[in-house]
């Protein structure tokens, strides 16, 4: 397998997920962060994750000592240099993406293959900002990511085919079930999902029905695991929002249009789980 060691740009909620299933399937894995308290803070809600684990009985010791020794830290891009694969799991702003994508350009061994995270911006794009563009793929990963088992990768028109096949291999040996798509805003997953979350506000906007009539509609009327709005408070009323902004910009359609509702809750600092309310009261165990 031409993927040996493995770069991670990021070591937030997202970067510190990729790390750990990298580290724990075997694979050499070194995490870059800005400074060393986000990177302390990084390795350590790993650890705490794997300790939760054992101390559940869920969790051989193990797997909590192959994460130890396989994953280092570092707050210098220069050390990911002899990566073959490097994921940016970084901030979705185009602006911070290009200054990373331009100086691992410069860094990293000309076969290394540069991937990027993002749930939403292009990577056609951010392919544009390196000179190996045919090197330039997306590895979309889920929430949490040691337990989404879903990785969407994206390729561009310039993708070489053999990168993707390294991708899907690499993938698959981290125990992730890879779906191929081509590189359009939202992918596939977003792509359905966000108008669906959408249209909930929507319907909860208008009165049509109560926050928990709709989502106990979804949950026993399709199956789905959790209701829409809950969803919405899960993924993050701003991410939401942010997404369908980026989705609405590039389709012009007025399914991706966020509504009014949900522009207000996020003007308001309501931002569901991570702010502590949304749709629902976050402080409360469950949520209520």
């Amino acid at each position: 397998m031409a993927i040996q060691k493995i770069g991670v740009i990021g070591c937030g909620l997202m970067g510190s997920g990729i790390a750990q299933v990298s580290a724990q399937a075997g694979f050499t894995t070194v995490v870059r962060e800005v400074s060393p308290n986000a990177l302390e803070k990084g390795l350590g809600s790993i650890y705490k994750f794997l300790q939760a684990g054992i101390d559940k009985g869920k969790v051989p010791q193990f797997e909590l000592d192959k994460v130890k020794k396989n994953l280092s830290g570092t707050t210098e891009l220069k050390d990911l240099a002899d990566c073959d694969l490097v994921v940016e799991a970084a901030t979705e702003n185009l602006g911070l993406k290009k200054e990373l994508f331009t100086a691992l350009d410069s860094i990293c061994k000309p076969e290394t293959i540069f991937a990027s995270n993002t749930s939403s911006l292009s990577i056609t794009e951010m392919s544009g900002f390196t000179k190996r563009p045919e090197r330039v793929i997306g590895l979309h990963f889920f929430n949490p990511v040691p337990l989404m088992k879903l990785v969407e990768i994206v390729k561009t028109v310039r993708t070489d085919g053999a990168v993707v096949a390294d991708a899907n291999a690499w993938c698959m040996a981290i125990g992730k079930t890879a779906v191929n798509c081509g590189d359009s805003t939202g992918f596939v997953v977003n792509r359905l999902l966000v108008p669906y979350m959408l249209d909930a506000v929507r319907v909860f906007e208008q009165g049509l029905a109560s926050r928990d009539d709709i989502d106990n509609a979804m949950k026993l009327g399709c199956g789905y695991p959790m209701g829409p709005l809950f969803l919405t408070d899960y993924v993050g009323l701003d991410t939401t929002y942010y997404i369908s902004e980026i989705m609405f910009d590039e389709f012009k359609e007025p399914r991706f249009a966020a509504p009014p509702l949900l522009k207000r809750m996020v003007l308001a600092g309501l931002h569901g789980r991570k702010s502590g309310r949304g749709f629902y009261d976050w402080t409360a165990n469950p949520p209520k």
